[in-house]
């Protein structure tokens, strides 16, 4: 085994417990992990992130319901049209994207950047969503969840789309549109974005990917393992570390990894 697979196993296991510390984000290096440590390419990386971010979330959502912090109902409404989108995008859309997307004089953009590049500027507010100290606010008005289904639908697709295009879950998105846009309290909506994101993510993968690629299962089972081992030694190391600044301090390193990839996809390839 290589050097640089090591240190993508051992990645694994780091996404893992990064997520049994603070609960989330650490699956959004899976997408980086896969395309710099094991030399996948875009469509592959982002097709097995899914699969990751997904199994991972499912674990975490749960734990969540467990602790009766998930919506069903809401995870329903929300997560069907955002299953739908991620799994148009992954069956139709990225398949038929040519290897170059334009050319300008010389400079060819091509498929990888584009991913990536998306990648790389959604890392940016999911790291100031990390860096934000989230406020346990209540719910407003009756405290009743309603629903503003015209906004709920086109916020699932667009982040179902979004999804399919970089493979990340993209909670930082769905966490806010779920309090704003059906009056959710800040404990549930991060619960059932879990679930959300678990179901879209994982539907996606197998409506999409599965069906347009040759899926290396025994890789992805054995990346996805090590990383649910993580999980539950960070569960465990929660209990003696403060995941509050672990998490600001992961937020400022994701916000870094976006600068390594857009310097990566941009300035040597």
């Amino acid at each position: 085994m290589e050097l640089l697979e090591i240190l993508g196993y051992f990645s694994a296991l780091i996404i893992g417990i990064s997520l049994g510390l603070i609960g989330g984000g650490g699956s959004i290096l899976a997408v980086p992990v896969l395309a710099y440590l094991f030399s996948v390419n875009e469509k592959v990386a982002t097709a097995y992130s899914l699969f990751i971010v997904g199994a991972s979330a499912l674990v975490g959502g749960l734990k969540q319901h467990l602790k009766g912090y998930v919506d069903w109902r809401t995870a329903v409404v929300f997560g069907i049209p955002a299953i739908v989108g991620v799994s148009l995008v992954r069956r139709f859309v990225v398949p038929a994207l040519p290897d170059i997307l334009f050319t300008v004089d010389d400079f060819e953009f091509t498929r990888r950047m584009g991913m990536f590049g998306l990648f790389a500027i959604l890392m940016i507010p999911a790291a100031f969503s990390m860096l934000k100290t989230r406020k346990d606010n209540k719910q407003k008005g009756d405290g009743k969840v309603k629903y503003n289904y015209p906004l709920i639908i086109g916020e699932g697709l667009l982040v179902g789309g979004i999804t399919g295009m970089i493979g990340a879950g993209g909670g930082f998105l769905i966490i806010p549109a779920l309090v704003i846009l059906a009056n959710v309290e800040m404990k549930v909506a991060v619960g059932t974005s879990l679930i959300i994101i678990a179901f879209k993510s994982l539907l996606g993968f197998f409506l999409g990917d599965a069906l347009t690629m040759e899926i290396d299962w025994l890789f992805l089972t054995i990346f996805t393992s090590i990383s649910f081992a993580g999980i539950f030694i960070g569960s465990y190391l929660s209990n003696f570390i403060d995941g509050k600044k672990l998490k600001k301090g992961f937020g400022y390193f994701i916000f870094v990894m976006a600068i390594f990839i857009f310097y990566m996809e941009f300035f040597v390839s």
